[in-house]
C-alpha cells in the first residue's frame, strides 16, 4: 500500500469526489472514501465514480465504515472505526482479497485489531483536526514511538508537512492526510516532499 493515504473531505472549494481526484492527480495511490452524514445513495454514486478513477491511476480505494458497499463496488477494502461493525463481521462479508483497516487510539486498540485480523491501522489523532468529529485524546509524536508491531500503521489527524520527518523517524509505516492537500496551492509538490520521508515503490 502507498505510504501516503488520502482521506476524502469536502470544503468550499472541493466536493468529496473532487478532493479524491486532486489527491490522485497529486500522485497519491491510496484513497479512502469517507462521506460522514451523506445519504447512502450519494455515497454509493460517488463510490462507483471514484472506483473508476482509482482504476485509471492503479490506485487502491478503501470505503469508510461500509463493508457491504466495499463488496458491492469491488473496492480494495473497508476501513472501520471504533464504533463500527466488528472486524469479524466485516470479514464475513467481503472477499478474501479485500483488506480491512481499523481506527485505533491506543496500544490496546491496536492489539485488539491485530488479534481480530486487521490488515492495517489508522492511529490517531496526532493533533486536533477539524475534519474529524468526537476526537479521542491527542497522541502527539510520543504516541507513535516504540510501537514495534508487525502491521502497517498510519499516523492520522491534522498532520502537516513539518510532521513528516519526525513521524517517519518513529518507524511507523505511513501517514494519512486530507487538509494538507486540499489547502495547498501546490499539492503535487507537497506529496513529493512527503515521499522524501516515506519512500516506497508503489
Amino acid at each position: 500500500m502507498d505510504k501516503i493515504y488520502f482521506i476524502t473531505h469536502q470544503n468550499e472549494k472541493y466536493s468529496y469526489l473532487e478532493s479524491a481526484k486532486l489527491a490522485l492527480d497529486s500522485g497519491i495511490r491510496l484513497i479512502q472514501l469517507r462521506m460522514k452524514h451523506s445519504p447512502l445513495s450519494e455515497i454509493e454514486k460517488t463510490a462507483y465514480i471514484l472506483k473508476e478513477e482509482c482504476d485509471k491511476y492503479k490506485a487502491k480505494l478503501i470505503i469508510n465504515d461500509n463493508s457491504d458497499l466495499a463488496l458491492k463496488i469491488g473496492a480494495n477494502g473497508v476501513h472501520l472505526g471504533q464504533k463500527d461493525e466488528a472486524i469479524s463481521i466485516a470479514k464475513g462479508k467481503i472477499r478474501e482479497n479485500q483488506i480491512i483497516g481499523k481506527t485505533c487510539n491506543s496500544l490496546e486498540h491496536i492489539r485488539q485489531a491485530v488479534e481480530s485480523g486487521a490488515d492495517y491501522i489508522g492511529l490517531g489523532p496526532y493533533r486536533f483536526t477539524w475534519t474529524k468529529e468526537n476526537l479521542s485524546p491527542i497522541l502527539g509524536i510520543e504516541g507513535y514511538k516504540n510501537l514495534n508491531l508487525d502491521i502497517p500503521i498510519y499516523a492520522i489527524g491534522g498532520i502537516r508537512l513539518e510532521d513528516a520527518k519526525p513521524l517517519s523517524e518513529t518507524g511507523i509505516y505511513g501517514i494519512a492526510i486530507s487538509s494538507l492537500i486540499l489547502e495547498s496551492k501546490e499539492p503535487e509538490k507537497k506529496v513529493i516532499e512527503l515521499r522524501k520521508y516515506f519512500k516506497e515503490i508503489i
